[in-house]
């Protein structure tokens, strides 16, 4: 990692009640982490906009989405093109932002 790069893996987290964004606070720096809406189409007539933080896991992301649909979250494969999503990595580091579409499989 960069020198100046920043790192949410061990930063304080603290949520501001007026705006519901979280604040965090990472060495010297801070960021203010907003809600993403994140799009997920199984292409059999379920689609499912979840919102979510960046910082969250792709694991995380599952659990949000069985909760709409109804599967369990083990179930749920999410995928863009080709890429298969691993649950224990963030949606920042896959760079997954707000408004994007991912395809929804299911095992």
């Amino acid at each position: 990692m960069k020198s100046g790069s920043c790192c949410f893996h061990d930063s304080g987290l603290r949520q501001t009640a007026a705006t519901r964004e979280t604040l965090i606070i990472c060495g010297n720096k801070r960021h203010k982490s907003e809600m993403i809406e994140v799009v997920c189409n199984d292409r059999l007539g379920k689609k499912v906009r979840v919102k979510c933080n960046q910082e969250d896991t792709i694991g995380d992301l599952k659990k949000l989405i069985a909760a709409q649909t109804g599967t369990r979250w083990d179930k749920i494969v999410l995928k863009k093109w080709y890429t298969i999503f691993k649950d224990h990595v963030s949606l920042g580091d896959y760079e997954i932002h707000d408004g994007m579409n991912l395809e929804l499989y299911y095992q």
